[in-house]
């Protein structure tokens, strides 16, 4: 029962993401409820999402991983390398600099990477269908991304390196606090273990 309401909160929160790809039904959907209501019911529908995510997993958890595969040992160690570049990543698509001029969309670096990085470490079938689904997601937005005409357009003003100096710092804060009390008092597994 677990890894169904995963998977609806899945369904849910990716699909209010997969959305803005579609220029003229977002446009559509915007003109029908105002720019405002689009964006609470986007918000609202992306929280019921991670909630749903959230829940399933841990009760798909509870109930005991169904084993795919068993990744070796030394998969725990690529996971958390590549995890620290994943975590500045989404930072710096909230601080501006020259990360995000070259990556031109580091959120959804970021979020590839942190999805190949628990695909790595875990071969459990939960995990393969939410960082799977993750991964195929941010896959999916950058190809249309790419596509779309403006995809040259900046999409915010850009800072100088004090603001990567300022993502790189923050995220490896953000790195460390998740490695070293979310993953072990929320996830349940340490993520630094020996």
């Amino acid at each position: 029962m677990g890894l169904v309401i995963m998977i609806l909160g899945l369904v849910a929160f990716l699909g209010v993401h997969i959305v803005p790809a579609f220029e003229q039904q977002r446009a559509t959907m915007t003109a029908r409820l105002g720019d405002s209501a689009y964006k609470g019911l986007f918000s609202l529908v992306s929280l019921i999402g991670i909630l749903l995510i959230g829940f399933g997993f841990a009760r798909y958890q509870a109930a005991g991983y169904i084993d795919i595969w068993h990744p070796p040992s030394w998969t725990r160690r690529v996971n958390n390398i590549l995890m620290w570049p994943a975590i500045v990543c989404v930072v710096a698509a909230y601080i501006q600099g020259d990360i995000q001029r070259v990556l031109k969309h580091p959120m959804l670096v970021g979020t590839k990477w942190w999805a190949l990085a628990q695909l790595t470490a875990n071969g459990d079938l939960g995990s393969i269908i939410l960082f799977g689904s993750f991964l195929a997601w941010a896959a999916f937005d950058r190809i249309v991304i790419t596509n779309r005409h403006d995809h040259d357009a900046p999409l915010f003003p850009h800072g100088g390196h004090g603001n990567d100096v300022l993502a790189v710092v923050l995220g490896t804060l953000l790195y460390l606090a998740l490695g070293y009390w979310f993953h072990p008092y929320v996830i349940g597994v340490p993520a630094f273990a020996r």
